[in-house]
């Protein structure tokens, strides 16, 4: 009959742990050890928030409000201290458009490429307050500005100062291809500073500064060049004809 090895051995283990009892003190050891170290390291939490870069984007874009600029509401929009103003000076891009009397029906890339440079104007971190100018619907504000679409204005409206006194506002006027603009042209007006490469205007028509904006008389002339426009060409002839035969 054979006897298994293993029986065999089992003797000679027995003694082995009687003569070397250090054995146990190492396997102690090794426990007390693994139960330091999983005490010392924290459980990860269940989940880490991680910021959303689409939806932060959403949001700044949403906030970038776009007014509809009028006659009857542009004094109450673009007026030093406004309510979306920080102190110093507030920064507006105006786009002016228009329809096929006003652009002759070239203003669509334009438009196009307007809508898609306000997301792209709204990362910036300090982005300006944006508006729309429609000289189809708004042409009494858009000739007494001498605003000619496609075309972005450019203004830097100061706050008034401790006195109450107004500093001049920065207006530039920058004309648009109507055939060949981007979206990242007219953004980078506003976030690579490409206003600066243009002349402020500070001429007859300036729209806040002006001396027919300092006697009242801007409005009146966009009326009245509004209303010259809206004459046909045939009455011009008809009444140059009136007049020509009273003088002779």
């Amino acid at each position: 009959m054979r006897t298994s090895p293993l029986i065999l051995a089992l003797p000679a283990l027995a003694t082995a742990q009687q003569q070397f009892p250090f054995v146990d003190q190492i396997k102690g050891w090794f426990a007390q050890a693994s139960q330091s170290i999983t005490s010392a390291v924290p459980s990860a939490p269940a989940s880490i928030p991680i910021p959303d870069p689409i939806a932060s984007g959403a949001a700044k874009i949403a906030d970038l409000k776009v007014e509809h600029l009028t006659l009857d509401n542009h004094k109450d929009v673009l007026k030093p201290g406004a309510a979306t103003a920080i102190p110093g000076i507030e920064e507006w891009m105006l786009f002016v458009t228009g329809g096929n009397k006003t652009c002759f029906g070239r203003c669509e890339r334009a438009e196009t490429a307007w809508n898609e440079a306000v997301p792209l104007i709204a990362t910036s971190s300090t982005p300006p307050s944006l508006a729309k100018l429609d000289c189809e619907t708004d042409g009494v504000l858009c000739n007494a500005w001498a605003l000619s679409p496609p075309s972005v204005l450019h203004i830097l409206l100061p706050q008034p100062l401790a006195d109450q006194s107004l500093p001049a506002t920065t207006v530039r006027y920058l004309n648009l291809n109507q055939t060949s603009v981007t979206a990242t042209e007219i953004a980078a007006i506003h976030n690579q500073e490409k206003y600066k490469e243009v002349t402020p205007y500070e001429g007859f028509w300036h729209p806040f500064d002006g001396p027919l904006v300092k006697f009242g008389l801007n409005v009146p002339a966009g009326y009245a060049i509004w209303g010259f426009s809206k004459v046909p060409s045939w009455m011009f002839m008809i009444g140059v004809s009136f007049l020509s035969r009273s003088f002779m």
